[in-house]
């Protein structure tokens, strides 16, 4: 039984010891999926990971709100992002929305800001294309 209690002890002693990395903070588009094909107007939903949303003007580390850039580019860390038709705001901390695009082929980037509209950067930005009928 000692024994046992021993390996028991080591075990959780090493699973302890083990450290624990959070996954990156990262933005993903829930619905339309990259490459579908959707008929105006249609319902965008945003993810998230690692990240708070909150709604603009607060201030709080690692929190934010959704940004989404009709036919743009993600933008890098510190730039604010701007607000006219095709860079809308989420600043109420929203996360989805319905979306009217003429037919043809569109990207939508999803950009997470904080609450003074700064990008978080590329890399909790994602980008899809779509093809509305």
């Amino acid at each position: 039984m000692k024994l046992f209690q021993s390996i028991a002890a080591v075990t959780v002693a090493v699973i302890l010891a083990i450290p624990v990395h959070a996954a990156s903070p990262h933005v993903y588009f829930i619905e339309p999926v990259d490459g579908e094909h959707v008929s105006s107007p249609f319902t965008v939903k945003f993810g998230l990971e690692g990240l708070e949303i909150r709604p603009a003007g607060d201030a709080t580390p690692n929190t934010g709100h959704h940004h989404l850039i009709v036919d743009g580019i993600a933008l890098p860390t510190g730039t604010v992002i701007a607000l006219n038709d095709k860079s809308l705001h989420f600043g109420k901390g929203q996360t989805e929305t319905q979306l009217s695009l003429p037919p043809g082929h569109h990207t939508l980037t999803l950009q997470f800001g904080d609450g003074i509209h700064q990008s978080y950067g590329l890399d909790v930005s994602q980008t899809i294309s779509i093809d509305v009928k």
